[in-house]
């Protein structure tokens, strides 16, 4: 599963629902959100 920072909880969190996405720039990058407070999480990088 990737991580990512919460800004909200000020820890690293393993993303919930993980989505792939390709930025406006061509880079590839995984979106999702917080399992504890659903804050919008954002990875930019392939997952691993």
């Amino acid at each position: 599963m990737p991580e990512a920072y919460c800004v909200k909880c000020k820890a690293k969190k393993e993303i919930k629902n993980p989505t792939q996405v390709t930025m406006k720039n061509g880079r590839p990058a995984v979106q999702g959100s917080c399992p504890d407070c659903s804050t919008k999480l954002f990875k930019i990088g392939a997952s691993s």
